[in-house]
Formats: structure tokens, C-alpha cells, sequence
């Protein structure tokens, strides 16, 4: 018979830093009693960690004493390898700071997730937890797409371990099929003789089909948590799980469950946009690590596009499978090589007594477009696209960009351009200047990111985000325009971190020159001038 392990407080809390509200808690477990399910991971059990971290994070013996677990499910926590192996004790005394015997907890039930080079390793932890008296479940993380020796090897070792009680195999990057269910399952059966469990993950929205395909196999435990809440994308559904199993037979029921996930999950799930979509999809074809797809989606600067480009980016660095905070901060700072800081002075008074008109690929532009072109072709200002505007073709004298996250998802168009492109180099990779046509003049003009500041000399600028707004705005100033216009700058909504940045970025400009001249002529909710692109010329 199947067993159904409920971990919503413990995958959940990667969305809510493990701080579920005492209501939330207090009716989850009485759902879970009330459906009769087998096992409920409580949380993690760790060290002290930087940062605020809310009681599941730590699901300590303490919290637990005072918590009311009402007799039914068997409660687990889940412990990582590394925080054990990276302990700076032996494995068995930090098994004895980090758990006390079962006789003495409410819980029975410890899982260690490790990845595949932790395996030879994990013997004494396992080995020190039964010592203690509890029920041990081992879970092999991204098992997806690993070779059917390795996993052998795996399950090879787990079976010498004394002690174990289930081995669960986990799809963390969410791309496995029930093909690859099956292919693991048995790859893990030429060693080992136990209770199979797996974890399943809802990128590819297959999460409750591989638990069904996994049981249809003769895996015994299937994971799952109340509406997916889950990082990343998220889990099998509970809810979903038991609409199918609960026809079968009538050792579960569904209804508590529904209920819950009604009233407190899914507006949960509305504010904090766990579950499939085409980006967790496409992060799952890439073998991108989860969490990168779900900062990227939590981060208010980056549009669909601009995920996606940023996938595509992850995807070329090494160990993506493996997320991290340093990898995902050295993409989204898009430093290139870390060259030093280079420029030079061709843009030096470049529009002195001349009109430059920067452009925004804004709605505003796409509004007015044909009055747009019309207003170039009259007035004949020197036209600045932010970004790649392929809309204006010949219209634009210079393109600018910056190497923020708008790169990433333009960068194919690059080779197309012929106009001179003002960037700076230091930023790009030599192999990222390579994509630009030999026919494209490349203008070097440097720029620094430094808080609450904004200047522009001769060489280089310094700008306060990282927007190329900005380095537009310092390239116009140290061209001397006459007068700097503004097109496709509609703006965002007044709590945008885009729309905050720019105000600020406006703000600072007060020592600008162009800052007197500065008109925007296409509808803007920045506090610029306002003028009219039908106004009379």
C-alpha cells in the first residue's frame, strides 16, 4: 500500500522564508489529521542562519513543545546533508546538537536530502539518526537525467547503510517524464531492496502524473504539498493526488483538504505565483536550478522577455543545476569580463546646437509611431534608441546600451544593426562584442553603478541603478545638446521599483545641463516637462 507525505510548511517556506501564520499552521494539521494522511515534513532542521527565518526553517524541539500535534500522521522533519557534512563537528555530534532522541520528540520521521556527490558520505548520518530512534528516509536530489549507472551506484551504496527505511529519488529541476520515472526506479532496483519514495516537481506540469507513473512502478511513498506550494513551480498538488486516489479506496479523505487549500492556500498562492508556467518550463528544458526562475519572476525589473533571455544566459554557465545567490547576483549584474573601466571622448560635443531625441521602446511609442517618424523627418534630431528599436530602423543615429538585463533578451538582434552602437566595452565579453556586424561602429563610453550618485564626464558616467535610461541621459549631456526630447517614456506604476529608480535617477540629475531642456513628447508619468509630439514645430 502507498503512502502519501505531505511537506507544505517545509517546501512551502521557500516563499515565505518557513514564517506560516499560527492560523495557517494550526488548520493544516488538523486537515491532514482529518484526511488521514500517512506522513506531514513539519520543516527543516538546522543551524542558526543569517537573516530572519521563520519557525519551520528550524522546526526546533522547542517550537515543537508547543505546538499541538494531534495523534494520526507520523511527523518528519528534513535535514540537508551539508548541513551536517559542512558542520565543523563530527557527524555524530551534530546529529546530538541537532535532534534529541525520538522517545523525547513528537516527530518519528527524519529525511536527509543530499546530492549525488554527498551519497558516500551520508552513511554515519543515517546511521546516527536510527541510533537515536527514528524512522530515516534518504532523498537523492536532481536524480533527473543522471546516468542509470550512477543512480545504480547510488542505490549500491544506500543498501550497505544501516538503518534506512526509504530511499526517495527527486525530480528538483522539474523536467523528468513518467519515461524517466521508470527509468530511475529501475536503475535504483538492481541494489537496493526498500521502500522507494519520490519528489516531484510541477515545472512541466507532470509533477502529479510522475507520482501516479512512480506508483504504477512500485514506489510506495509519493510526496506532495497542498496546492504545489512549493519552490520553484512547486510539488504535486495534495488535493489533486487524492481526487485520484480517494476513488480507489476510502483509506483517505479529500474533503478537509479541499477546504483547506480554498480558504488559506490559494490567495497564498496568488501573492507569491508558485505553480507551472511556460518559464518554470522553459528553466526545466534548460536544467536550470528552480529558484533562478523564481527570483527572476519575483524581480520587478525583468518582462517576460527579459526571463526568458536570462534564461537562455543561465544556461550557458556552468553547474546551473546547482542554484547560486553569487551566480544569479554575477548574471544580473552583467559584468562581461570585469574589465576596468575603459572609454573614450568621440561623444565629446558630438550634438552641440543640435536637438537629440531619445527613444523608449514604451507604449508610447508604438501609439504615435507614424507621428513619431514624422516629427524625425521635420524637426531631424540626432535620434538615441535605448535598446534595440526595430521599429525605427534608418530613423536611428545611435543605438545605446548598457549590458543590463535588456541585453539578454536582445542579443541575437545585435548582428542586424549598422548604426553606430554607444556601449561600454568593459562590460561585454569579448565574445559578446563578436556578435555585433563588423559594419557596426562600436563608440566606447564607460559606466559605473554607485548609489545615489549621477555624473557624467568625458570618458564615463556614473549612474545610480543599473538602467540604461540613465546611461542614455549622461551620453545626451555629454554631447551638448541644445535640447534633449523624450519619446516611449510612459513610466510605471507608482509602487514599480522601475518607476521608484527612475524617479530617483531624475532626481539627481539636477546638475545636468540638459535637465533645462528636457521634454518629453509622448505621454509620461515622470516629472518631466510635458510637450506634445503634434505641436506645432
Amino acid at each position: 500500500m502507498f503512502k502519501i507525505l505531505d511537506c507544505t510548511l517545509r517546501d512551502g517556506g521557500y516563499y515565505n522564508h518557513w514564517d506560516f501564520s499560527p492560523a495557517v499552521v494550526q488548520a493544516y494539521i488538523q486537515a491532514m489529521v482529518a484526511a488521514k494522511i500517512d506522513y506531514v515534513e513539519l520543516g527543516l532542521r538546522n543551524f542558526a542562519q543569517p537573516g530572519f527565518r521563520g519557525a519551520f526553517a528550524y522546526t526546533s524541539e522547542d517550537f515543537l513543545n508547543r505546538l499541538e500535534l494531534p495523534e494520526g500522521p507520523t511527523y518528519g522533519v528534513m535535514v540537508d546533508a551539508k548541513t551536517i557534512l559542512s558542520s565543523p563537528l563530527s557527524v555524530e555530534d551534530a546529529i546530538d546538537s541537532l535532534f534529541v532522541n525520538s522517545s523525547k520528540s513528537k516527530i518519528g520521521l527524519v529525511r536527509v536530502a543530499a546530492h549525488f556527490h554527498e551519497v558516500e558520505h551520508s552513511g554515519a548520518i543515517i546511521e546516527a539518526l536510527k541510533e537515536k530512534g527514528y524512522m530515516v528516509g534518504y532523498n537523492l536530489m536532481q536524480a533527473g537525467g543522471k546516468s542509470s549507472e550512477l543512480i545504480a551506484k547510488m542505490a549500491n551504496i544506500a543498501q550497505t547503510w544501516h538503518g534506512l527505511d526509504v530511499l526517495y529519488f527527486a525530480d528538483s529541476l522539474g523536467n523528468m517524464d513518467g519515461d524517466e520515472v521508470k527509468r530511475i526506479v529501475a536503475a535504483l532496483r538492481e541494489h537496493w531492496h526498500g521502500e522507494l519514495g519520490i519528489h516531484t516537481h510541477n515545472n512541466m506540469a507532470k509533477a502529479l502524473d510522475n507520482c501516479l507513473t512512480a506508483r504504477s512502478v512500485g514506489v510506495k511513498w509519493l510526496d506532495s504539498t497542498i496546492t504545489g506550494m512549493g519552490r520553484g513551480a512547486g510539488n504535486a498538488q495534495t488535493e489533486n493526488l487524492l481526487a485520484v486516489v480517494s476513488q480507489e479506496n476510502d483509506k483517505y479523505s479529500a474533503t478537509p483538504v479541499y477546504e483547506l487549500a480554498i480558504r488559506y492556500f490559494e490567495g497564498m498562492q496568488k501573492k507569491c505565483g508558485w505553480g507551472s508556467n511556460l518559464l518554470y518550463f522553459l528553466g526545466a528544458q534548460h536544467n536550470l536550478h528552480p529558484t533562478y526562475i523564481q527570483n527572476l519572476l519575483a524581480d520587478s525589473h525583468f518582462g517576460t522577455d527579459e526571463v526568458i533571455g536570462a534564461i537562455d544566459y543561465l544556461s550557458q554557465q556552468d553547474n546551473k543545476s546547482s542554484y547560486s545567490g553569487d551566480v544569479y547576483r554575477a548574471a544580473l549584474s552583467f559584468s562581461g569580463e570585469n574589465k576596468q573601466l575603459s572609454g573614450s571622448t568621440d561623444l565629446c560635443a558630438l550634438a552641440l546646437q543640435q536637438e537629440v531625441l531619445i527613444i523608449a521602446n514604451g507604449p508610447g511609442l508604438h501609439q504615435y509611431l507614424a507621428d513619431v517618424i514624422a516629427y524625425i523627418e521635420k524637426k531631424k534630431p540626432i535620434v538615441i534608441a535605448i535598446n534595440v528599436i526595430a521599429e525605427l530602423g534608418d530613423y536611428v543615429n545611435y543605438y545605446c546600451l548598457s549590458h543590463n538585463n535588456k541585453f539578454l533578451s536582445e542579443s541575437e538582434s545585435y548582428n542586424t544593426l549598422i548604426k553606430p552602437v554607444i556601449l561600454p566595452k568593459h562590460r561585454f565579453s569579448q565574445v559578446e562584442l563578436a556578435l555585433f556586424s563588423e559594419e557596426c561602429q562600436l563608440i566606447d563610453y564607460g559606466l559605473e553603478v554607485r548609489t545615489g550618485q549621477f555624473t557624467a564626464s568625458d570618458k564615463s558616467c556614473v549612474v545610480p541603478f543599473d538602467i540604461t535610461v540613465a546611461y542614455a541621459f549622461s551620453v545626451a549631456e555629454i554631447m551638448k545638446a541644445n535640447n534633449v526630447t523624450l519619446v516611449g517614456f510612459n513610466g510605471y506604476e507608482s509602487h514599480d521599483t522601475r518607476q521608484l529608480e527612475m524617479l530617483e535617477t531624475i532626481n539627481l540629475m539636477h546638475n545636468f545641463k540638459i535637465t533645462d531642456d528636457l521634454v518629453a513628447l509622448t505621454p509620461t508619468t515622470y516629472p518631466l516637462t510635458q510637450g506634445s509630439i503634434y505641436a506645432p514645430v
